[in-house]
């Protein structure tokens, strides 16, 4: 299931506040400039640094 377009509007990398991109097939939001992929679990963003994982 994909997340809302409304939500991904909202949501920014709580490192840089920087744009995330949702990638479906993993179920992660990517932060393209700290390379950091955030887990999304049960349709929910896990938006913890100590939870994102390196690209």
């Amino acid at each position: 299931m994909s997340l809302a377009p409304q939500l991904l509007a909202i949501l920014v990398c709580p490192k840089c506040k920087g744009q995330l991109e949702y990638r479906e097939p993993s179920a992660t939001l990517v932060c393209q400039h700290c390379r950091l992929a955030y887990p999304v679990r049960d349709d929910i963003p896990v938006m913890l640094i100590d939870e994102a994982s390196p690209l």
